[in-house]
């Protein structure tokens, strides 16, 4: 399990099942499962990983069956990235619904946290998502892997709260200049965190 705690003043944005949304959290942890994970309880299950590792009051859980210790780093301009990649289970948003069950299972999820040294307003959070997205699609394009993610990929980019000296920055999309430090981190996160790309099995 991966834990970052960068502690109370800090806002997120997320699409975790534990902690997704916009608000205040002070920690993330990105558990890795075992390939075929069946409880049905991911988010009490997250809650306990996380008091485990002392961790209390509010934030984000993620989860994985790609290993969590192969994660990948990369920072552009004070904005940081942290990728954990399993593409074994991969494809394009807009797929046919037909044979889009039965595909073997492997380790999935591209799991992906970023954090920025600046306030976002709630549109600029929401954008910085967007643009977190964009990068990790370019980062499998640019690798041949023919897919714009996985079925089960979420992403979390955590900021300093509102109320200090700095405005919040309005714009996060890929011209802004953190939306473009942001999407630098990711796409070389993603793009290491991905490489090689794994073949397909035929069966």
């Amino acid at each position: 399990m991966l834990v970052w705690a960068p502690g109370a003043g800090t806002r997120m944005v997320s699409s975790a099942v534990l902690g997704g949304g916009i608000g205040a959290r002070g920690w993330v942890v990105n558990a890795q499962v075992p390939p075929g994970y069946g409880r049905l309880d991911p988010v009490a299950h997250l809650r306990a990983l996380a008091a485990d590792a002392g961790l209390d009051g509010p934030g984000v859980g993620l989860m994985t069956a790609a290993p969590v210790a192969t994660y990948r780093f990369a920072a552009d301009g004070g904005a940081e990235a942290a990728v954990t990649a399993g593409i074994g289970v991969r494809g394009w948003a807009a797929a046919p619904d037909e044979g889009a069950l039965g595909a073997p299972r492997r380790p999935g999820t591209i799991n992906i946290v970023v954090s920025l040294p600046v306030p976002l307003t709630d549109a600029a959070l929401v954008n910085a998502v967007a643009t977190a997205t964009e990068a990790k699609v370019q980062a499998l394009v640019e690798l041949g892997a023919d897919a714009s993610g996985t079925p089960t990929d979420a992403v979390c980019v955590a900021c300093p709260s509102p109320g200090g000296p700095t405005e919040p920055e309005a714009f996060a999309g890929p011209r802004s200049l953190w939306g473009a430090r942001l999407a630098r981190a990711v796409h070389r996160a993603t793009r290491e965190a991905c490489d090689p790309v794994p073949v397909r099995s035929s069966g």
